[in-house]
């Protein structure tokens, strides 16, 4: 199992309500995908500007396939990267 921990920070205040909905949209697809086990959007409530991504994957190959799919395609990397900062935690259940 693969799980990672993805931080977003909307660099303008005033686009946090299109990076939201497009969060809310590209879970729902990844949500769908083979080897998706789990997938959440988190948004901060101390600070509004932050989005924390938990997805828990099957294997490297289901990461993989996860970045060639729609949702990551289409949404996450062309509208929601050059809005927020990311820094991503690929992580261990302890």
């Amino acid at each position: 199992m693969l799980y990672l921990n993805v931080w977003l920070t909307v660099n303008d205040p005033s686009q946090v309500e299109t990076v939201r909905g497009l969060l809310l949209e590209a879970a729902k697809s990844s949500r769908q995908e083979p080897g998706c086990r789990r997938f959440e959007v988190y948004h901060s409530t101390a600070d509004r500007t932050k989005f924390l991504l938990n997805e828990h994957w099957e294997s490297q190959e289901a990461v993989d396939a996860h970045r060639k799919g729609f949702a990551y395609t289409q949404m996450y990397q062309p509208k929601v990267l050059p809005l927020a900062t990311r820094d991503g935690h690929p992580s261990e259940l302890v």
